[in-house]
């Protein structure tokens, strides 16, 4: 289960998503949030699933890769969808039992959560596999610039931020480590109630606790070596321009929008009161 997790890790490939200005890339990512939230029927579900898909085949990053991102939050989206299936009661009755009653209706709204949540994460997920932590940083500095107009130094935020982002696959790999080494002295985080798992833990804890409290301090002496201060006076290698290839993708960005408030509007919301031929 560790190593489903790949929030966090950047995938050095050579692609049209991965030359984007970052802050393009922060802007279609946090458009596409808001706008499959705000989707009202299936028609434009599909197209947001068609951009998902579509950004995720240009990157290049093995699609293997991106369904094991959803892995993590697998028992969330079920758990999401039986509430939806049990408790929402519009549209034709399917199945009753006992005092539970299935309906279209539910299961309607269980699918179309499913896909609205799983595409959510996969484009959330798909702006850290395409943007490295520098380039994340650099985004992030130059988007929240204004910011310091207001006396708000954004910079200490972005760097705490990407470090965090940074080192999630790192405390990943170092569970996995630790959890082999308790195993070849003989323990078991698999058998036993729910309560001995969970005091099985507590081995875990204590050395991960450790090592990313001296991670911390090796990276603060490091920063602190090569003279970082960040905020003002603050320089990058590489200035972020926009290119041909950037103001494409933020036109793209706009029709998309466009796109799904045309078809809210046209479809309107999705209803459920339909029949289903459960003769066949």
């Amino acid at each position: 289960m560790l190593k489903d997790i790949t929030i966090g890790q950047y995938f050095p490939l050579n692609s049209v998503i991965h030359r984007l200005d970052p802050r393009i890339k922060l802007l279609y990512t946090f458009v596409f949030i808001i706008t499959i939230v705000l989707t009202n029927n299936f028609v434009s579900l599909a197209l947001c699933i068609a951009v998902a898909l579509a950004v995720t085949f240009i990157s290049k990053v093995p699609l293997k890769t991106v369904v094991k991102g959803l892995k993590p939050i697998l028992f969330v989206i079920i758990i999401t969808s039986l509430l939806q299936i049990i408790y929402v009661k519009t549209g034709v009755p399917l199945i009753s039992f006992w005092k539970i009653r299935i309906t279209s209706g539910g299961l309607l709204e269980a699918v179309f959560l499913t896909f609205r949540i799983s595409f959510l994460i996969v484009m959330s997920t798909m702006l850290t596999y395409t943007t490295s932590p520098t380039s994340m940083t650099n985004g992030l500095d130059r988007t929240f610039a204004p910011l310091t107009k207001l006396g708000i130094d954004f910079n200490i935020v972005t760097m705490i931020m990407t470090i965090a982002l940074r080192f999630i696959p790192t405390l990943i790999d170092e569970v996995d480590k630790i959890i082999s080494a308790q195993k070849s002295r003989g323990a078991n985080f698999e058998s036993g109630n729910i309560f001995k798992r969970a005091k099985m833990l507590i081995p875990l804890f204590v050395p991960l606790l450790f090592n990313a409290t001296r991670r911390a301090y090796e990276l603060a002496y490091a920063m602190t070596c090569r003279c970082y201060n960040g905020g003002k006076g603050k320089t990058t290698m590489n200035t972020l321009k926009f290119k041909k290839g950037d103001w494409a993708a933020l036109l793209l960005t706009v029709a998309f929008v466009a796109g799904v408030i045309f078809l809210n509007i046209k479809f309107g919301e999705y209803n459920a009161q339909f029949t289903f031929n459960l003769a066949v």
